[in-house]
């Protein structure tokens, strides 16, 4: 068990635009004899339908999140403090090749879970929180997966492929590893091929609460709404940057207008304080679409809190 942590570099010695790019400025995992969960990249994009370059996410989240601090105000937590968090870097992941990447994602994420590590994981493309919900499903059986995204991401194929980063919870499914009772689709809006698309979704397990409940609803309804579809059950967090809308994430490959405000999804990860969080992942993001690092910065600030709710390992 660890006793002390290790923390970001000292911003009042090292100035935040300098020192080694690491996220939120953290030590390397190489640099530290061990660690309660670890930050790293898959930068892979080959299954993308529409707009690429989410391969390069994982450098833009961490490059934009220099500013953040340890201590966060908004839930009396020291995010560093309370678990020994370390970046480990991206992997080397095939561009050419999805079954082959998904291998790989697959090993590695088993490699640095190792005994019981949680892993947050910055994509890259949505294709990756298959092969991460296989990990996670051999160490707790089947993980309610709570997805935040615009898109429902359960298609059967596209274009005849069955790995694609609209396909995920689908393969996800027919493998058996979500917990048909407790997952959940959060931020879901745009236009459907049918209603077809919601009846399957549906049958696969999802809850789901649209775009348009934000509206309608407060945020402390809708937080109620996510915790009781969770309950105790092991959590998987997969998020999607497009969940906002474009006005706050431009920089991302599916765009659809009518999204979340940074403040409501902040809010929404604040809500999973105390639950069961086990993984989390942040996909999509796009940095030559981004402006004035928006999106970067709504990522980094996404995964401070996604840190700042994973139960102490301590």
């Amino acid at each position: 068990m660890i006793t002390s942590t290790v923390g970001p570099v000292d911003a009042t010695v090292v100035p935040r635009f300098g020192g080694d790019t690491t996220f939120a400025r953290l030590p390397r995992m190489a640099d530290i004899g061990d660690s309660d969960v670890v930050v790293w990249g898959v930068p892979f994009d080959t299954s993308v339908t529409y707009r690429p370059g989410a391969r390069f996410g994982p450098n833009h989240i961490r490059q934009s999140s220099r500013l953040l601090r340890p201590y966060n105000p908004a839930l009396d937590a020291f995010p560093f403090g309370r678990n020994q968090v370390v970046d480990a870097g991206d992997i080397g992941v095939n561009p050419y090749d999805i079954a082959a990447a998904i291998t790989t994602i697959e090993g590695a994420a088993t490699n640095l879970v190792g005994t019981g590590r949680t892993l947050l994981t910055f994509g890259g493309d949505h294709t990756i929180a298959l092969p991460l919900l296989r990990v996670q499903h051999a160490m707790h059986g089947p993980i309610a997966v709570l997805h935040f995204d615009a898109h429902l991401d359960t298609w059967d194929t596209h274009f005849g492929e069955p790995y694609t980063h609209g396909t995920p919870f689908r393969r996800a499914f027919d493998e058996e590893l979500i917990d048909l009772e407790h997952s959940m689709h959060i931020g879901l809006r745009g236009p459907l091929y049918s209603h077809v698309d919601l009846d399957e979704s549906a049958r696969m397990g999802f809850a789901a609460i649209h775009s348009r409940d934000f509206a309608r609803k407060s945020l402390d309804e809708l937080i109620n709404r996510m915790r009781d579809r969770l309950g105790a059950r092991p959590v998987y967090v997969s998020l999607d940057i497009d969940v906002l809308d474009p006005a706050h994430a431009p920089g991302t490959g599916t765009p659809e207008a009518g999204g979340l405000s940074s403040r409501e999804l902040l809010e929404m990860l604040r809500g999973l304080e105390g639950m069961n969080i086990v993984g989390m992942d942040i996909v999509e993001v796009s940095p030559a679409y981004d402006h004035a690092e928006l999106t970067g910065i709504a990522a980094a600030h996404a995964a401070y809190e996604m840190l700042s709710v994973i139960p102490s390992h301590r």
